[in-house]
């Protein structure tokens, strides 16, 4: 769920290239595109007359056996975000507000909270979604992180 933004780390796989605009960019392949589910190296041998790769690419979409590989996601390059470490300042502060708006003291708690049936999760629409978020505001800039 955090591939956009890990994908672009100095410490996430992938080759760093320059782009056609002079930017620096990381190599990035998702685990359901063909690249990832042809890659032999990435979990054990295939059978190459059949195309079929035993790596995680095709277990992940249930594909180990299949002789035609459907992509379920790209490969592609993303510009360069630098360490990691710069993020995890902003996304600890986030689990905990969120932990702190739910009353909950840690994720362990949580985790107990929900196998109690203390807490529970639930299914927001779209139109929820967009309904819970800053609307009808001319003008607005929504900084991410600083």
């Amino acid at each position: 769920m955090m591939g956009g933004l890990l994908a672009a780390t100095t410490e996430s796989p992938g080759a760093y290239i320059v782009g056609p605009d002079g930017q620096l960019r990381k190599t990035y392949r998702g685990m359901g595109s063909i690249d990832a589910m042809e890659d032999k190296k990435a979990g054990g041998a295939g059978d190459k007359a059949n195309n079929t790769a035993k790596n995680a690419g095709t277990a992940r979409y249930f594909s180990e056996g299949d002789r035609l590989l459907v992509a379920q996601g790209v490969s592609g390059s993303v510009l360069d975000r630098g360490s990691i470490t710069k993020f995890l300042p902003y996304l600890m502060a986030g689990v905990q507000h969120s932990l702190q708006d739910i009353g909950i003291q840690s994720v362990s708690a949580l985790q107990q909270a929900v196998r109690d049936g203390e807490v529970r999760f639930e299914i927001r629409t779209a139109s929820a979604q967009a309904e819970g978020n800053v609307h009808g505001m001319v003008g607005v800039e929504k900084k991410l992180y600083s």
